[in-house]
């Protein structure tokens, strides 16, 4: 290959398609046994490859010239031939400078924990002390080389104002994984998380809720592979493109979620937009008929509404997991708070809000199959929706282009 990315796990990556955007060559993922690392580097059949977990500090014994960065941090993700030499670089360490610059992170005086020991938390521990962090500090289970155990930062480094997490934890498909327990911590400021799959970890996610900025490592992935493009071909990347790649990859990865009452045109308008967009539609509640066995009426007649509202919670975990898909839940999909934390790790949540006499009753909604019923649901849950929801898409009567509404307020 000529351009690439090499690992030992790759099924989770996105750097082909984001290199690809850039339009400069074409980029392969090829997945090495530790065995193969040095015959591949040796070798040097290539123009310019990046690295992942777990080579970052593997490949420098067989590289020609290290970046200041790179030797700095002990770590390379970015290797480029010029003329036979290869110069190993370390393009984390801007990417996560300016994901940094994006929250409105200043590590300036302040105390860094960083969890992990591998070769992405020699970067961001390289970083911090380059932006003039008080303390900067590893943290890892052995609490060996230089780092603290998870006790000791718990115990010890209770003021900590910025936590980074560099470990896989979080990373599809083991999506539970947190890397700090932010309850531990008296005051933080910001959190950053090199995991980019899914969208939001589960520790993006709990930061967020508490209203402390943080944000996943997708902006450091593009903005780390654009600077190695730059290295490869040595044509710079315009902010322009960043950003547009940025946001296309955002745009091609999340889920689009749609949420509201029964009878709202979810169905519909989620069929339309996944054949317009090319992409599957997860109906929750065809699933939960299909794991059931039964029918909706069914399972609230034979078992009751809290075995349906498990049912649909293991659908809706499942769907959750991956991108690129169109969501269409149940109307009561959002009354448990865990299904909206699911559908939010790599969704982006649309409220379609249709006026309480547009909602007509039907037979097979066991809560909404009267008039009576409906008015009773609509202001129970209209809150809720509205908690709930990243966007509100206001709809009356019935109209196709309405999709195109639908789908510009999930970008």
């Amino acid at each position: 290959m000529k351009y690439g990315l090499i690992g030992e796990k790759l099924g989770h990556s996105f750097s082909k398609e984001i290199h690809e955007k850039l339009g400069r060559y074409e980029y392969e993922l090829k997945e090495l046994r530790p065995d193969e690392l040095e015959s591949f580097i040796k070798a040097a059949d290539f123009e310019g490859i990046n690295v992942t977990i777990p080579y970052k500090e593997d490949v420098i014994p067989y590289l020609d010239e290290l970046s200041e960065p790179a030797e700095k941090a002990g770590a390379v993700n970015t290797i480029a031939n010029k003329g036979g030499r290869l110069i190993g670089y370390n393009t984390d360490i801007g990417g996560m400078k300016m994901l940094s610059e994006r929250l409105g992170i200043d590590m300036k005086d302040k105390n860094v924990l960083i969890a992990g020991s591998g070769g992405t938390s020699k970067t961001a521990l390289t970083l911090a002390k380059e932006l003039g962090a008080d303390k900067a500090v590893r943290v890892s289970r052995s609490g060996r080389e230089d780092a603290v155990t998870y006790e000791q930062a718990y115990s010890d480094y209770k003021d900590a104002d910025i936590l980074i997490n560099t470990t896989p934890l979080g990373m599809y498909p083991e999506v539970n994984g947190i890397a700090f327990d932010l309850d531990a911590f008296e005051h933080i400021e910001g959190v950053i998380d090199a995991v980019y799959n899914p969208l939001r970890s589960k520790l993006v996610r709990a930061a967020r809720e508490r209203e402390i900025p943080a944000e996943g490592g997708l902006y450091m992935l593009v903005a780390q592979a654009m600077l190695a493009a730059e290295k490869f071909t040595g044509e710079p990347v315009s902010a322009h493109d960043l950003n547009r790649i940025f946001e296309e990859t955002l745009r091609d990865k999340s889920n689009l979620v749609l949420i509201g009452m029964p009878g709202s045109g979810k169905t519909s308008y989620g069929s339309i937009l996944a054949e317009k967009l090319g992409r599957e539609i997860i109906e929750t509640d065809d699933e939960v008929v299909k794991a059931a066995g039964m029918e909706i009426g069914e399972i609230f007649e034979k078992c009751g509404e809290k075995h349906f509202r498990d049912l649909e919670s293991e659908v809706i975990k499942k769907a959750s997991l991956e991108g690129s898909k169109i969501i269409s839940t149940g109307g009561g999909a959002v009354l448990r708070k865990e299904n909206v934390d699911d559908l939010s790790m790599n969704g982006k949540l649309v409220f379609l809000n249709r006026p309480l006499e547009e909602l007509m009753p039907t037979e097979d909604r066991p809560l909404a199959n009267d008039r009576e019923k409906i008015k009773s649901l609509y202001a129970e849950r209209l809150p809720i929706y509205m908690a709930a929801a990243d966007a509100v898409v206001d709809l009356t009567g019935w109209d196709e282009a309405d999709a195109d509404k639908i789908w510009s307020a999930a970008l």
